[in-house]
Formats: structure tokens, sequence, C-alpha cells
């Protein structure tokens, strides 16, 4: 069974979900030759009887164009869910061949963006996709880069990063940079071997 590699990013009004809201999650789906075979990106509605969190709301006012872009065209959370885990499914189902592709949850950093991910994807939909795991960008660098966890930053991977694209605080653009960066790693470290 191949895997395909669903880079994720997420942006949120706090640090936990359900006490605080995801506001927008972004995705791309990557095989390991480079290969991104789609996308999804969806805003999402607050949850009722959340609050956003106040150090959080402040550093929001500091992005207004990310903001701004997160707060349009909000959709039920159940409802993005339900899509996104079909989204994953169409992902992994081959457009040829017989060999059904294995999800794979991508992020920077995973604790954070799998926290939310999965607890909106067990909430809404009742199961995840990638069961209970997630890889961590940051904690592969550091085995490749052969550094301590805490040397492992954008700077220190600068190398590994695809030149034009940027961290826009936009999930997709986000779920994309990311994902070059985590394949950039992959074939590095494949390469060197």
């Amino acid at each position: 069974m191949s895997e395909v590699f669903i880079s994720v990013d997420v942006e949120t009004d706090g640090p936990i979900p359900g006490q605080n809201s995801m506001l927008s999650i972004g995705a791309a789906a990557f095989l390991e030759d480079r290969t991104m075979l789609g996308t999804f990106s969806m805003n999402l509605q607050t949850l009722v009887g959340a609050v956003a969190d106040e150090d959080t709301a402040t550093w929001w006012k500091t992005q207004p164009e990310a903001w701004n872009a997160c707060r349009q065209d909000i959709q039920d959370p159940s409802d993005v869910m339900v899509k996104f885990n079909v989204w994953v499914r169409e992902m992994c189902t081959p457009k040829t061949g017989d060999v059904l592709h294995k999800p794979v949850f991508v992020g920077y950093p995973a604790g954070f963006d799998f926290l939310f991910v999965y607890w909106y994807l067990v909430k809404f939909t009742g199961h995840s996709p990638f069961s209970f795991s997630a890889l961590d960008i940051k904690t592969y660098a550091m085995a490749v880069m052969d550094c301590g966890y805490r040397d492992v930053n954008k700077k220190s991977m600068k190398r590994f990063a695809e030149p034009n694209l940027k961290h826009t605080h936009v999930a997709v653009d986000d779920a994309i940079e990311q994902g070059y960066l985590f394949l950039n790693l992959l074939k590095w470290r494949r390469e060197s071997r």
C-alpha cells in the first residue's frame, strides 16, 4: 500500500479545540515524487459556546489579510469535516491501477494542527482517516538534519524550502508550503543514504 502525504494547516481562534474554534482548514495531497494530487480549503463557523482566546485575538489583529481570508464563505463545521473526509478518501483512491493509497497526516507543528483536525473529525464524523497518528515535520527534520529539536526552525530549514512559496497564514497556502518542505527533506534524506 503506497502513501499519500496530506499536508494540513489550520487557523484557529485559540490553542485548544472545543474551548476555541478552528477557523480555517487547508490541505494539499502529495505523492512522494512531488506530484500534488489536489488541495482542500474551507472556512468554518465558530463552535457554539466556544470563546476566542484573548492573546490569539490580539495576534489576529496583526494579520488583517489572513483574518479576512479565513472569515469569507464560512460554513458549518459538520459539513466541512464531512467534505474533508470525502476529499481525503478521493485523494487516496488512484485514478488508475488497483493499489489503494494510505493517507499520512503531515503538519508543522503536527501537535497543534492534528489536535484540532482529529478533534473536529471525531466530533463531527465519528472517525479520522488518519487513525491516531501524524507526521511532524519538525521532528522529521531533527532526525534528517541530525540536530537538536529546538535547533529546527524555518531558518535552519531554509535550504529545504521552496523559494517561491511564502507563509501567509492562509491555511491552504501554508499547507502547500509545508508539504513541499517535507518532500524536500524526504528527498534529501533518501538521496543522502
